[in-house]
């Protein structure tokens, strides 16, 4: 089976590549990581498989949609720094530190990395502490916070005005947010430095807060750029099924599985984003990549593809 897999990967490497290119020519990026067991001698170790998702859709945009993965051995900073060596534009990540050397740096070639905070991590923190229905049903001691509770109504009044304009071109996104968006980003912030001068630095709901305070500006781009959305949910959603996947297929083999398990979920996580089925779109790509240009290999992403006339028959 490894074999078998390694042999796929291989001969789509080309595709992959030009995934990988398009993904990184957009103006906006989600990123993300997980875990993923690797075998090692007598037990497994954790590595990271790493996603970038290009999905211009929410800003009207025309490009496909796609994702490229990475593994590495560790979560170390130089990884995604080495990912997006040749990337400029905005991310929208969490706060892990290993992207704060890439934001850090305008003078960066080929340029700046802008940052574009999630608000859904902002708002999860909080509303752990203010689930009213898991604190009823007794999965926790922990005692509810008012403050948390109202905290997570101002954050979604914001999540529902941001609803109606998905699609919209980037000027339309941003002269509504600037109009009815706005202040109420400007309330929950003032609201929230009142609140948190209140609390000590050990209080739960302070660090929650610290979460999006001490990154306000990364947190209120969106309100002035209508290419930036609200959350990394984009991300989240293309390492979904990894998570799902760890129960089914345990572990990776080895670093160099970890690598072509990359691959594989580079190539079936795009062609989902473009409604395309994945086994029929490999399926033919494999019986066809060999005899294809390679100056028409873009004909075979998911976006172009059109299947033989002996698939479409079957």
């Amino acid at each position: 089976m490894a074999d078998h897999v390694g042999a796929c990967a291989a001969n789509l490497m080309p595709l992959y590549e030009l995934i990988k290119a398009h993904v990184f020519a957009a103006e906006r990026l989600h990123g993300d990581e997980t875990t993923v067991p690797v075998l090692a001698k007598l037990k497994t170790r954790t590595g990271r498989l790493w996603t970038y998702v290009r999905d211009d859709r929410p800003f009207g945009g025309k490009a496909a949609p796609a994702a490229v993965y990475f593994y590495s051995p560790d979560r170390g900073g130089e990884h995604p720094e080495r990912h997006l060596a040749a990337y400029q534009g905005i991310l929208q990540a969490d706060a892990y530190a290993g992207f704060n050397a890439l934001y850090e740096r305008p003078e960066r070639k080929p340029g700046p990395i802008v940052e574009a905070a999630c608000w859904a991590h902002a708002r999860r923190k909080l509303f752990e502490l203010a689930d009213i229905a898991s604190k009823a049903r007794g999965r926790t001691a922990a005692i509810i916070s008012p403050i948390a509770f109202v905290a997570v109504q101002k954050f979604d009044a914001v999540l529902a005005a941001e609803r109606a304009i998905s699609g919209p071109s980037p000027a339309e996104r941003a002269a509504v947010r600037r109009k009815d968006v706005a202040p109420l980003v400007d309330e929950l912030i003032e609201w929230m430095k009142r609140e948190r001068a209140k609390l000590s630095n050990h209080n739960a709901v302070a660090k929650a807060m610290d979460y999006m305070l001490k990154r306000v500006d990364a947190f209120a781009r969106f309100l002035d750029d209508g290419r930036i959305c609200l959350s990394n949910n984009a991300a989240e959603r293309a390492l979904r099924g990894i998570a799902l996947g760890r129960k089914a297929w345990l572990f990776a083999g080895s670093d160099r599985g970890g690598e072509r398990a990359a691959v594989m979920f580079t190539l079936i996580q795009t062609a989902k984003l473009n409604d395309v089925d994945p086994q029929a779109w490999l399926a033919d790509v494999l019986a066809r990549i060999a005899d294809h240009k390679i100056t028409e290999l873009a004909d075979l992403l998911p976006w172009n593809w059109r299947p033989t006339r002996i698939n479409q028959a079957a």
